[in-house]
């Protein structure tokens, strides 16, 4: 409530600003989907495409019954011209709208509302990020970032990623570019150029900045041109612009173009966006945004940012951008000392040719502990580690957005994540029914190490296609390996659990979402009476078993 309160003090003073001019809002619901039983439930969908079905559809139904008397009342003040563009955000169960102060002072006082805060434009592609000098290219038919982390190889034994749909959310894709224009989304006669534009609110998402364009062929471009760019080359793009041709955009239309994804069918996303200095209601609405799409079984990649050098403005533990600062689908190890919840967030650094960090890219850890989710303390402490991998990301050769038949180079993060997005896309044409767990997994355990532990510059390290594939390809769907010689009973179970382990062992309990519930040291049983029925996931050291309280 307090949290509340001051969103909406915040908002009013931003509306005195502006006289009684309207002024679009955010408004955050109370109520909350229980994600374990929504996990539960999903568990019962045998593949990745009807559990992302069956989540979008339950969250949708869920969003319009909690948002259904809300709705009512701004229908009525459209009619009287006092709200307008009125949009329901179904992933965090929000609303977006532009009214009057004295609209947004009167529903203040509802019990639904849990904030209502003003959305925000924010440079969301950094200026550095579109500088470039004249290079040539004309010595390379392979883009030197896909070589360094194996990419060729993987092509050699036919896997392209054909099949997988990747959406790529930025500010726009030249979808004639000869290198991606025969793999593009087939959008129907609904969405005749492959995807939708939300900064404009049409269905022609073309680039008229540069950088989605390029992003896009470091994911797909398949070298049609000359030069091959993409780690995926025969993926299906479909095209999404929320920013526009100044990279500026909204929150809101950066979970508009996450949800137009997901409802879609694409398979993940990569999105070299992020939002600097967020608020807090910002980043609690793209948090709840992501554990969707994590609980619809997509994964998303995400660049950490370009603000290493600017901690004068961003420090740490606010240096990484949102919603690269969201937590990852798999806790690594060595962020068990400290862990929290899950979302579908692979985060990206930035290496060179020769796996040097990037001077520019963004450092963490970062904290949750100020927002309604309350976890991963840093004071200063621990934190979560960001980001998760690294991959090239300086002078990186791809599409130009103005020459359907050129290319041009570009360098930060923006340019990393694409390029496990298409690592990501190789591995779901290897092994379809991967879950953001598994990939997450994966992705960490076969990147190049670069530092003993998982560190807040480069993550595990710098990411290998042809080992992803090769793991994937051997992948049983088990997130983390279980041994037959650690048991428990009874399962299922009432009140109290028994395990073949030693006294004091560390013994964590998550539940369906990832999040942690009780973490003790075992003295002969576990007391579980508390919990609620569901499935559940024991971690001693590193091994897993599961559970059901009954």
């Amino acid at each position: 409530m307090k949290k509340s309160i001051l969103s909406i003090i915040l908002l009013c003073c931003c509306l005195a600003a502006f006289a009684n001019e309207p002024v679009e809002v955010m408004v955050l619901m109370k109520a909350r989907y229980d994600r374990t039983e929504l996990c539960r439930r999903a568990e019962f969908h045998q593949t990745r495409a009807a559990r992302r079905d069956y989540v979008v559809k339950e969250l949708k139904a869920f969003a319009e019954a909690s948002q259904h008397d809300l709705m009512v009342t701004l229908k009525e003040l459209e009619q009287q011209g006092l709200v307008s563009s009125t949009s329901c955000l179904w992933s965090a169960n929000a609303i977006s709208f532009t009214a009057t102060e004295e609209v947004i002072q009167m529903l203040s006082g509802r019990s639904d509302i849990e904030s209502i805060t003003p959305v925000k434009k924010h440079q969301c592609i950094p200026e550095t990020e579109m500088t470039s000098e004249v290079k040539d290219d004309s010595r390379y038919t392979i883009a030197p970032n896909l070589t360094q982390v194996n990419a060729p190889q993987v092509w050699a034994q036919g896997n392209e990623g054909q099949g997988v749909v990747v959406a790529v959310i930025d500010s726009g894709v030249n979808y004639n570019h000869v290198d991606i224009a025969d793999h593009l989304w087939d959008g129907g006669d609904e969405f005749p150029h492959h995807g939708w534009d939300f900064a404009n609110d049409d269905d022609d998402p073309m680039d008229d900045l540069g950088h989605g364009t390029h992003c896009a062929g470091i994911v797909c471009g398949d070298g049609t041109a000359g030069l091959r760019t993409g780690a995926a080359p025969e993926a299906t793009l479909m095209c999404i612009k929320s920013s526009n041709n100044e990279g500026h955009t909204t929150l809101v239309n950066m979970v508009k173009g996450m949800e137009f994804a997901v409802e879609h069918g694409c398979d993940l996303i990569s999105m070299s966006m992020g939002i600097a200095q967020a608020e807090v209601s910002e980043r609690d609405l793209l948090r709840h945004t992501c554990e969707a799409l994590l609980d619809a079984g997509i994964v998303g990649v995400f660049p950490a940012g370009n603000e290493h050098n600017l901690q004068h403005l961003c420090p740490i533990p606010l240096n990484i951008r949102v919603p690269g600062s969201c937590p990852p689908p798999y806790l690594d190890p060595d962020q068990m000392v400290n862990p929290g919840g899950l979302s579908c967030v692979i985060c990206v650094g930035s290496v060179d040719e020769n796996d040097t960090v990037a001077s520019s890219s963004s450092e963490g850890p970062v904290t949750w502990q100020d927002t309604e989710f309350g976890d991963y303390a840093y004071n200063p402490g621990m934190g979560l580690i960001r980001p998760d991998v690294c991959a090239p990301g300086v002078i990186i050769w791809s599409l130009k957005y103005n020459n359907i038949y050129d290319y041009d180079y570009m360098s930060g993060t923006s340019q990393a994540t694409p390029c496990v997005a298409g690592i990501v896309a190789l591995m779901l044409h290897e092994n379809p029914e991967l879950n953001p767990a598994a990939i997450c997994q994966i992705l960490e355990e076969t990147s190049l190490k670069l530092t003993p532990i998982k560190s807040n510059r480069t993550g595990v390290g710098r990411v290998d296609a042809l080992a992803a594939v090769t793991a994937a390809a051997e992948w049983d769907g088990v997130v983390q390996p279980t041994v037959e010689n650690v048991t428990l009973w009874p399962n299922p179970a009432d009140d109290i659990l028994f395990l073949n382990v030693k006294n004091d062992a560390t013994v964590s309990i998550f539940d369906m979402t990832g999040r942690m519930v009780r973490c003790e040291r075992y003295t002969g049983q576990v007391d579980v009476s508390q919990l609620v029925p569901s499935v559940y996931t024991i971690k001693i050291d590193d091994i897993t078993v599961r559970f059901i309280k009954k």
